[in-house]
């Protein structure tokens, strides 16, 4: 099996599973007891926990949650800062190329009263920078973004976002789930950061949230308040772990190689028959969004069993819809339905990728 799609998931690292062993075989103590064991296991929390602060916001005033995973960082940040932001500022703005747990949480907060304003992007899936000054204004209590789309790769202009929301004095929520570690993260226009561990080569079922000082979202969840009075529930001590050491990981990798990916994946599935979706340039080159006319993506699938690529976001597989994303760049249904999504990254080879590129090439031709 050829594994190309790492915007699904990502594989885990040998060194991120072996500093979990001890935690899932040898030891069990709560993170949150009192006696010698508790105590040691909260130590392997917050090595994690400073780990984790190095790689995503060295230097920056703020602290570091960890939760269930970046669903309930991004529903967390939403609602938790809406709650807070009392009846003068009932605008909640984001794009219209969000992930579900973004565009999801501001419509459940529609039904709470939030006035919900949700911008539209260009053809290159960037969003429109006149709708969002328009938009974002003193009224606004957040502005929520992601750094990096997970279905077409496009870097969205964090810094600029930020700015705006700060002149206004909106707080600036951003998904990284898929651009921390790969492309600039401008944390200080930032308030609260959304990441999650299985993106970046940890253990999936937990994320966290960063929150810069100040900004802190109302309480979700109830119960211990063991993440600082904030957040309740037990920890898994190796869950941290391997989600540190995954964090720590990320300044060794060699941005070159994805790079040397891209072009070799693009010489393959090339135009004029393969066509990109999104944003020649501000993109994320481990993800290669492609469509061909005509094509039936199921019966590649099919015919291609033997390579993990993705007909659009895992979150959305299974629903029979088209993607939203897609959708929102100007593509009809039916373009949409001819798309396939190749991601890739520091355990790719160079030799199997293009082998596998080639198969589904061939395939998608009816060779």
């Amino acid at each position: 099996m050829t594994y190309l799609d790492y915007q699904a998931t990502t594989p885990l690292a040998p060194e991120a599973f072996e500093a979990m062993v001890p935690w899932l075989r040898d030891h069990h103590a709560n993170p949150h007891s009192p006696h010698r064991e508790g105590r040691r296991a909260k130590a392997t929390v917050e090595v994690a926990r400073d780990q984790v602060l190095a790689a995503l916001a060295p230097g920056a005033e703020g602290r570091l949650f960890f939760t269930s995973g970046a669903t309930e960082a991004a529903n967390w940040a939403i609602a938790g800062t809406f709650e807070r932001s009392g009846a003068a500022r009932p605008k909640v703005v984001t794009i219209a190329t969000e992930h579900s747990c973004v565009l999801d949480t501001v419509q459940a907060l529609a039904a709470r009263g939030a006035e919900v304003v949700v911008l539209p992007v260009g053809a290159d899936g960037l969003v429109d920078r006149d709708a969002a000054v328009a938009a974002i204004d003193e009224r606004t209590a957040l502005v929520a973004a992601m750094l990096v789309n997970n279905e077409i790769g496009v870097v969205q202009p964090i810094a600029w976002l930020g700015e705006l929301a700060r002149s206004v004095g909106a707080v600036m929520v951003c998904d990284a789930v898929q651009g921390w570690g790969r492309v600039a993260l401008p944390v200080s226009v930032c308030d609260l950061i959304a990441v999650s561990a299985h993106k970046i080569y940890g253990p999936k079922g937990i994320g966290a949230l960063w929150v810069h000082a100040g900004t802190e979202p109302a309480t979700l969840l109830y119960g211990g308040g063991q993440e600082g009075g904030l957040r309740s529930g037990t920890l898994s001590p190796a869950l941290c772990a391997g989600f540190g050491v995954s964090a720590a990981l990320l300044t060794q990798d060699d941005p070159s190689h994805v790079e040397t990916l891209w072009d070799a994946a693009r010489a393959v599935l090339s135009a004029p028959d393969w066509v990109l979706n999104g944003d020649a340039g501000a993109r994320w080159h481990g993800n290669l969004n492609v469509r061909m006319d005509g094509l039936d993506v199921a019966r590649l699938m099919s015919e291609c069993r033997d390579i993990a690529f993705s007909a659009g976001s895992a979150c959305a597989s299974g629903s029979g819809r088209t993607s939203h994303v897609l959708r929102a760049i100007g593509l009809s249904d039916a373009q949409a339905k001819n798309a396939i999504r190749i991601g890739f990254g520091r355990y790719t080879r160079q030799e199997e990728l293009v082998a596998a590129l080639q198969a589904i090439d061939r395939a998608a031709r009816g060779q």
